[in-house]
């Protein structure tokens, strides 16, 4: 049996427990791994309080990115070998001692990178990457990012600013200098964000990243001349009501080793803010489902 964190019913965090699971035997496509670290991220409480749908199997471990070692190779994959370092998303939950990952959505970590920053790769970095790719802003255009102080805002605006765009980044007060040491200009949220914006862009923004759906993206979308350059990762209803559209992921072995890459040569930091064993995985969910959190959160297995 393996240790793993999960929910047994649909709702808050007095579902949540700790399971003990059979090792996973890989299926068509899969690896199964010994798990060393996860990613945390709001699609995980996400999925737990049912507002991605309610069709999971109970119980259900959470957690949807992975870095570990390959035990066992399913049918018909080639690639990769047992005793390989591994990252990417998984097939059967990431908050556990072992899990099962897709072969097709995952890549051969470096050397150079821990297993600690593979894991922030293939949910919040691949978004980012997927999301500035999608959004089409170009150097020396505008980008907003709405809630930039996340994980997956913080590498978007790596991304951006590699790539000669400026970035424009909402989030509190007490995140400030954070968000300048992205190299973006921060705006604080909330009543009035639409003016704000302004006040540094004033010829207003040429696309927008929306990590938090809501009255702040719709107050956001009047700086935004086409809306069709609006991207969300959080409020599909809301991107569509206003012109825009939801994420197209599209995380595949080569996207998942070039950001490696780029985490190996120091050119994109996933800014992890915080390491908790996996027994503390409620305290680490609880901290993102605050929605306070800064970078990334990773759960640790030892």
């Amino acid at each position: 049996m393996a240790k793993a964190f999960g929910f047994v019913d649909y709702g808050g965090p007095e579902n949540q427990e700790f399971l003990d699971r059979p090792v996973l035997e890989p299926g068509p496509g899969q690896l199964a791994v010994a798990v060393r670290a996860a990613g945390v991220n709001p699609v995980d409480w996400k999925v737990r309080r049912g507002l991605l749908g309610r069709e999971r199997r109970l119980p259900f471990v959470m957690g949807s990115e992975a870095a570990g070692v390959v035990e066992r190779i399913g049918p018909g994959v080639t690639g990769f070998t047992p005793g390989d370092e591994v990252f990417g998303l998984v097939a059967a939950g990431a908050f556990a001692e072992q899990t099962l990952l897709l072969a097709g959505s995952s890549a051969l970590k470096p050397a150079k990178v821990g297993f600690d920053l593979a894991a922030t790769l293939p949910v919040a970095a691949a978004t980012a990457d997927d999301a500035v790719r999608d959004i089409g802003v170009g150097a020396g255009q505008t980008l907003l990012v709405l809630g930039v102080s996340g994980g997956v805002g913080s590498v978007a605006a790596q991304i951006a600013r590699s790539r000669g765009i400026r970035v424009v980044g909402t989030a509190g007060d007490s995140n400030r200098g954070y968000v300048e040491s992205l190299g973006a200009v921060p705006v604080r949220y909330g009543e009035g964000v639409a003016d704000r914006i302004r006040a540094v862009a004033p010829d207003g923004v040429d696309g927008i990243l929306d990590l938090i759906g809501g009255d702040d993206a719709r107050a956001a979308a009047a700086t935004l001349a086409d809306r069709s350059r609006l991207v969300s990762t959080s409020d599909p209803t809301t991107a569509q009501e206003l012109g825009g559209r939801y994420i197209t992921r599209s995380t595949t072995p080569g996207t998942l080793a070039a950001l490696a890459e780029l985490v190996a040569a120091g050119e994109l930091d996933p800014n992890i803010s915080a390491r908790y064993p996996l027994d503390r995985a409620a305290e680490a969910l609880a901290l993102v489902e605050s929605g306070h959190a800064r970078g990334k959160l990773v759960l640790e297995v030892s």
